[in-house]
């Protein structure tokens, strides 16, 4: 696939436009909490993204559950097994994805009971967190953001993936964390975010982001 056009939006109105469509957003599987992705790496603020859209969503009279895979770190002991800085297990073993399979994925197929663990693993105490479930009503939206999402077969209705050109990737990477890249750029390698989701936002500048207008398929 060729290099996806882009072009300049506001932040502003870029949350209108993924909230209006997230109104008329039908579940592939007939679940009745459509489950959308925000991806992307933590310089580009996937999860900033995700709290405007649930913002605009709650003004429509719509509710959504935003959840962080912050909140699905595998223990330091596992985590960390094979140093602080190994970029294969941050690539494939930090987040604990049979705990967002069973925790939050599970309970939002249909026929679930919608009973949905926000987070599971406080990273800074290295503990549980310990937080009580949530019941989301049908035709909540489970907004999902982290990065390296697209990997698992997670069954999302809407993907979008905040993308950031290689040079801004490391300029906005904290120097404590650019170890970290080398696992994104297998992600580009492997999964092809940019070609693979459904709305493509490019964030190089984050005061004039750009995106892709709508990829998927039935567009």
């Amino acid at each position: 696939m060729g290099p996806v056009r882009l072009e300049a939006i506001t932040w502003d109105r870029l949350t209108d436009v993924l909230a209006d469509r997230l109104l008329d957003l039908k579940t592939a599987d007939e679940s009745p909490w459509p489950r959308i992705a925000f991806d992307g790496a933590p310089a580009g603020r996937p999860g900033e993204l995700a709290g405007r859209v649930a913002d605009a969503l709650r003004v429509r009279g719509r509710s959504s559950l935003v959840v962080g895979t912050e909140g699905f770190l595998r223990p330091a002991s596992l985590r960390l097994e094979y140093g602080r800085e190994d970029v294969e297990a941050y690539y494939s073993g930090w987040f604990d994805t049979g705990a967002l399979w069973r925790e939050v994925f599970g309970p939002l197929d249909p026929g679930g009971t919608g009973r949905v663990l926000p987070d599971l693993w406080d990273p800074a105490a290295d503990r549980a967190t310990r937080s009580p479930y949530v019941q989301l009503r049908p035709g909540t939206f489970l907004l999902l953001h982290g990065p390296l999402l697209l990997g698992h077969w997670f069954p999302f209705d809407l993907t979008v993936h905040t993308s950031l050109s290689p040079g801004a990737l490391r300029r906005r990477t904290e120097e404590g964390e650019r170890w970290t890249l080398p696992a994104f750029e297998r992600y580009e390698t492997e999964t092809d975010p940019g070609a693979a989701a459904d709305v493509v936002v490019r964030a190089d500048d984050p005061r004039h982001p750009a995106w892709s207008g709508w990829t998927d398929p039935g567009e």
